[in-house]
Parts: C-alpha cells; structure tokens; sequence
C-alpha cells in the first residue's frame, strides 16, 4: 500500500469534493478545478475526508495510488488559499513590465520577450519591475508559469544575471584569470 495514497485528505467547510465516474471536481471560495484520474483509482467522499483506492497491485496503479491522492490534495489546497511562486529579476537594464495579458520582459535581448499570461494566472510586478509574483489556484499551471518566464533568461553562474526563484541559491564561479 502506498504510505501517501493511503492516507485520507480533510475537506476544509468552505469545499465541497464531487466524484462522477474518473473526474473530481473540488469548488472552494478561490474558484473551482477539476481533473480526470487514471482508470483504477478510485475517490470516495464520506464524512469531510476523501480516501483515494486503487483497483490492484500493479505497477501502474501503484505509481499513480500517492499521485492521485497528492493531485486532489492540491486541488483542495488551491480553492481555499492558492499558490504562489516568487521570481526575482538581477542584472542591470533587466526588468519586467506588465502589460494587461502579456508579460513583456526586458533581457538584453536586441527585443522584449513577451509571456502570454495564461487563464486563472496572476502575475503582478514591483520594485521597479525586478520583482515577480506569480498566483493561481491550479499548481500546476503556477509553476509552469514560473517556470517558463525563468526559462526566458536563467541566472547565469557568472555575474548572476538572469531570472531566478525568489531564495535559489546561484552557484558562482571565479571566470577566467589573465596571467
């Protein structure tokens, strides 16, 4: 048995967790997600908890038991407080500027890489555009998101430079020496 899977998932009192057939829907005050389970895993809803099942001990139900159970909990994490990914942007000229659906980052590059903000995504600039915030109710979405705009300009190792998560670490290296 699955160390994760089997353990069953409180309902917050402000969600309620629908199951028909494969799908499960989770509404909570921040919105409302649903996704379709692998064939075999099972979801019951009985007194505030869900307990995800799987059907054998095969290798795929196996591997998709803690899966399941960890993709609904996160559903229910997202409707009642959300995610949120922080980026922050080093090197001088970098910046980000917000501009209603795209997200227009200045890299130094010849010109802006602009980022199509997804639907059910929040992305909100400060300090001068150098700071990222990232917000959605679906985690999944939230670090692609985050992913993506970092995947445009990762900090570099040299001076620093670059897109980077909010407290990653860079590993610096020394460069080249003239003799």
């Amino acid at each position: 048995m699955s160390r994760i899977g089997k353990n069953p998932i409180a309902i917050p009192a402000d969600v309620t967790v629908a199951v028909d057939g494969q799908t499960v829907t989770v509404k909570g005050k921040l919105g409302e997600l649903s996704r379709d389970l692998v064939r075999g895993i099972s979801v019951k809803v009985e007194d505030n908890t869900v307990t995800v099942d799987r059907a054998d001990d095969s290798r795929t139900q196996k591997s998709c038991h803690g899966l399941s159970r960890t993709l609904i909990f996160n559903m229910i994490e997202g409707v009642t407080k959300g995610f949120k990914k922080e980026l922050t942007i080093e090197g001088t000229g970098f910046k980000a500027v917000d501009n209603g659906k795209t997200l227009s980052l200045f890299l130094g590059f010849a010109s802006a890489k602009d980022y199509a903000i997804p639907e059910g995504i929040k992305v909100t600039v400060e300090g001068n555009g150098v700071k990222l915030a990232v917000e959605g109710i679906s985690k999944e979405l939230v670090g692609q998101a985050a992913a993506r705009i970092r995947s445009y300009y990762p900090a570099e190792p040299y001076k620093g430079k670059g897109v980077k998560y909010a407290g990653e670490v860079i590993r610096r290296k020394q460069g080249k020496t003239v003799a």
